[in-house]
């Protein structure tokens, strides 16, 4: 069963990569080095090769077959989670985890152990992960699971594409009754107030999340999103309006003056602390998928995303605070902000990124030297409580602080010799 994906978007740009789209046998003969992209979603340079080839996965987008009692699906690696839902929601089936877009490759969502609302009670994508099979240049494709080559899957998954290229995929659906999300959001005015609310919720609710204004002249403040699968509502997809930024906004639009009047504006939106609805869940896990070149709004510059996860203790929420009280203080406003806690789950992947603790993403437009150089002050505050950051959003991470905060010599054994990104190159894989 074939599907196809969008082509609209914004994909990196990188003048000196070559191209080469996939068969189903093997990996041709290529000189230089190689790295698999699905559909380039990665914010930072784990999706790049400079000078080398990439290996286009959408070719490889065929469904294999799907059990109907388990919801075992066996797929390609080049189909998409669109793909998935738009098949798989009108039988009454939903992904176990899902990031923030639904326009990634399920190869690319294993190779980031990408992770959702709902890390508290789910963990990782990679955890629903049941089977990958993985070609590498040095031997025919091998099966890999928890119980069968388990080093390679486990270095394969949160691999960041490192480990060969992802072919076939097996995971594990889960069942719904409804294409619907029964959705709360609570205003809070201090991180205490946050911290409060989300333990709360980790019980009753599936998934959480929280919108933070970083700008504002209060400690902390923002919206708890909290929310369950309904049981009312039909299963069918949902329409919705499909808006496109029509052109690069100039530098000057995005300026702390007009964050903050968005932030106002969006924090008020509602007029009562708590307010609850019934939203499709297109609109609960993707509102940033229904707004098309939505990157352009920052400018020709581009923008960096930085997220990065504390422990959750008393350290870790200083250093947050401290953290966010630098960025309030710098003038580099961003306003698309997001705050949750991840569970206590452990992680599979060898460089997989969530950890019980607070995680923080941020979107900043590119100021060049001094907006890297408060990035590198904030690296130290990380640093000093243990942190780490995300490698599939980061472009600009030493590879000291890197090695520092993941196991790079236990994964090393794993990279195929071949296979090389810009990511791994600059901090020294």
């Amino acid at each position: 069963m074939k599907q196809s994906f969008p082509s609209w978007g914004f994909q990196p740009l990188v003048e000196l990569q070559k191209a080469v789209v996939l068969t189903r046998s093997s990996i041709p003969p290529i000189d230089g080095a190689i790295l698999p992209r699905g559909l380039g979603r990665s914010y930072g340079d784990s999706c790049l090769n400079d000078g080398g080839t990439l290996l286009l996965t959408k070719e490889l987008s065929y469904f294999i077959s799907f059990d109907e009692k388990t919801g075992i699906l066996e797929c390609e690696a080049g189909v998409t989670l669109d793909d998935i839902l738009k098949v798989f929601v009108p039988k009454g089936w939903f992904l176990p985890v899902t990031p923030g877009t639904k326009f990634v490759t399920i190869g690319g969502a294993i190779a980031n152990d990408v992770h959702g609302k709902n890390h508290h009670k789910a963990g990782n994508f990679g955890h629903h992960v049941l089977s990958i099979e993985v070609i590498r240049t040095d031997r025919d494709a091998i099966s890999c699971s928890r119980e069968e080559n388990s080093e390679l899957f486990y270095a394969t998954i949160g691999g960041l594409g490192l480990t060969g290229l992802i072919s076939k995929v097996r995971i594990k659906l889960i069942p719904i009754t409804s294409a619907y999300i029964d959705q709360e959001q609570i205003k809070f005015n201090s991180l205490a107030e946050f911290m409060r609310i989300s333990s709360e919720s980790e019980d009753g609710f599936d998934y959480t999340v929280a919108w933070v204004d970083c700008v504002s002249g209060n400690e902390l403040r923002g919206i708890f999103i909290r929310g369950n699968h309904s049981s009312g509502g039909d299963l069918l997809p949902h329409k919705e309006p499909k808006l496109k930024v029509p052109f690069t906004f100039p530098n000057w639009i995005l300026n702390p003056f007009t964050v903050r009047m968005f932030n106002y504006l969006y924090f008020f939106k509602n007029t009562q602390k708590v307010s609850k609805s019934h939203v499709h869940y297109e609109g609960f896990f993707y509102p940033l998928d229904a707004i098309y070149n939505w990157n352009r709004i920052y400018g020709k510059r581009g923008f960096y995303q930085y997220q990065f996860v504390v422990p959750l203790d008393e350290k870790g929420e200083s250093a947050l605070r401290e953290i966010l009280t630098k960025i309030k203080n710098s003038g580099y406003a961003s306003f698309l902000v997001v705050l949750k806690t991840f569970g206590d789950i452990p992680s599979l992947g060898m460089l997989s990124f969530p950890k019980k603790g607070i995680t923080l993403a941020l979107d900043f437009a590119n100021y060049g030297e001094p907006l890297l150089g408060l990035l590198q002050e904030c690296d130290i505050i990380l640093e000093s409580v243990g942190g780490r950051i995300y490698p599939a959003k980061d472009a600009r991470m030493s590879s000291d602080f890197f090695h520092k905060t993941y196991n790079c010599d236990r994964f090393k054994n794993f990279i195929d010799k071949k296979f090389s990104s810009s990511f791994s190159r600059r901090v020294k894989l």
